[in-house]
C-alpha cells in the first residue's frame, strides 16, 4: 500500500483504468485543468485520489486500496 493515499500518480492510473502511460497522463492533465478551473491548487503530474474516484465513479470502497 502506498504511503500517500490522497493523490494518484500515473503508475496508479494506468492499473486502476488499464491504460498506457500517455494516456493516464493525459487524464490527469485533464483532471487537474478542471480542478484549477474551480479554483483548487493542483500538482503535475499527480490528480487528487478522491476527485478522481468521482469523476470515474469509483465507490468509496476503492478509496486508499492501492
Amino acid at each position: 500500500m502506498k504511503k500517500n493515499n490522497f493523490f494518484y500518480d500515473c503508475e496508479d492510473i494506468k492499473l486502476i483504468l488499464d491504460v498506457k502511460q500517455n494516456k493516464a497522463y493525459q487524464i490527469i492533465r485533464k483532471l487537474n485543468k478542471e480542478l484549477e478551473e474551480k479554483g483548487y491548487l493542483t500538482q503535475q503530474g499527480r490528480v487528487n485520489a478522491k476527485y478522481f474516484q468521482e469523476r470515474y465513479n469509483i465507490g468509496k470502497w476503492f478509496y486508499g486500496r492501492l
